[in-house]
């Protein structure tokens, strides 16, 4: 039977006669195992790309929330969740009837503040006269003088207060501060709110970021600028985006450092919170030893290979190291040798040092070994 390269097989290979392992009552038969060329691969030179992958959930970094600048209550809010919004569009009104009367009061104290203006230079002019004829004396002039700078500070304090006032009245007003959809409403109209509280949040999708963590030991290899491909839930196609900034330190009590990619989303195809993965490919300028995936096993934590080794199997312990899944094999960095032979696929119930052979083609089964034929293992 010919079997592909790569195949899971169950069941164990035939014998050199076309029959199945020995049973209990042929103990002493040792006949070799038989393993067509399909079934062995030696381990080849290939480049094999790095790719490092993290993931996240993504964040909209245009986010505002539109917060009360002043106690009142809120009489009517003119968006809905998901409304779409212009930037210094108005969202709803304030009754802001305490901060009017404030903005009256601060007027009307301004209007005072240049009356006594205007009287204090009246005085003083006269005073000046007074004194250059010699009627009142240096120090009558001088507390003249001193009441005219009080009025003047008195004028610019009035209007002073008169502005911030206006100024708060102004910020009072609930206004987008961006472009966006409305993510959510905190209030009612109805309810009674007090400064700073939170109102509504705005959210601009048109830039989305991908915050997630990479090892300290691959973080040399990143930089700003570089190009990721993106896959959200829930897509078929990944996006490409592309690494924005590196976190200067590990996360404390981690060997984590933060890195954020950027995705253009002016589309709005994808939604903040959406789970997504990132992935960087990084070419490899050299060759290095690898197998096929299929053919590396693991037990214990540790990978191994079935090899045939002067007409035996042999079971030999394998560092590896890069995985190509695009390709499908794996970098083995020490346990073989680029002249061993090692079984392409898996196989059920191998034992260590059985015999074995790698035959051009097996002999045919006979019909007593035909329900033993191996089948791909659904593994």
């Amino acid at each position: 039977m010919v079997v592909l390269a790569g195949v899971v097989l169950v069941g164990a290979p035939r014998l050199g006669n076309g029959s199945t392992a020995p049973g209990p009552k042929d103990k002493g038969a040792i006949v070799a195992l038989e393993f067509v060329p399909s079934e062995v691969v030696k381990p080849a030179m290939a480049p094999m790309p790095l790719v490092i992958e993290f993931s996240g959930s993504l964040i909209a970094p245009r986010t505002a929330t539109v917060r009360a600048k002043a106690t009142g209550t809120l009489l009517k809010l003119a968006v809905a969740e998901g409304a779409r919004v212009k930037k210094g569009q108005v969202l709803g009104d304030i009754d802001l009837a305490d901060l009017q009367s404030r903005v009256a009061d601060r007027a009307a104290a301004v209007e005072s503040a240049q009356v006594s203006l205007s009287d204090a230079e009246r005085q003083h002019a006269a005073n000046l006269g007074l004194a250059s004829q010699n009627f009142i004396s240096t120090t009558a002039l001088q507390s003249s003088q001193a009441k005219l700078d009080a009025a003047r500070a008195q004028l610019k304090s009035a209007q002073a207060q008169l502005t911030s006032t206006r100024i708060g009245m102004r910020e009072a007003a609930l206004i987008s501060p961006i472009a966006g959809i409305v993510g959510k409403r905190h209030v009612v109209p109805g309810e009674k709110v007090s400064a700073e509280q939170q109102l509504l949040t705005v959210v601009d999708l048109s830039t989305l970021e991908l915050a997630g963590s990479v090892g300290t030991h691959e973080v040399a290899r990143l930089a700003p600028g570089q190009r990721v491909q993106i896959r959200v839930e829930g897509q078929d196609k990944s996006v490409a985006g592309r690494i924005d900034r590196i976190a200067p330190a590990a996360e404390t009590g981690t060997r984590a450092i933060g890195v954020v990619v950027v995705l253009d989303n002016k589309m709005e195809q994808f939604r903040a919170g959406q789970y997504a993965q990132a992935s960087v490919m990084l070419e490899d300028d050299s060759t290095r030893l690898s197998l096929p995936m299929s053919a590396v096993g693991q037990s214990s934590g540790q990978d191994f290979v079935w090899t045939v080794e002067n007409n035996a199997l042999v079971r030999r312990i394998v560092i590896t190291g890069r995985r190509d899944t695009i390709s499908g094999r794996v970098e083995v960095q020490s346990g073989l040798t680029p002249d061993a032979q090692v079984l392409a696929a898996r196989f059920d119930n191998l034992k260590e040092g059985a015999p074995a052979k790698v035959v051009e083609q097996r002999a045919a089964p006979d019909s007593s070994a035909a329900a033993s034929t191996p089948v791909p293992n659904k593994l």
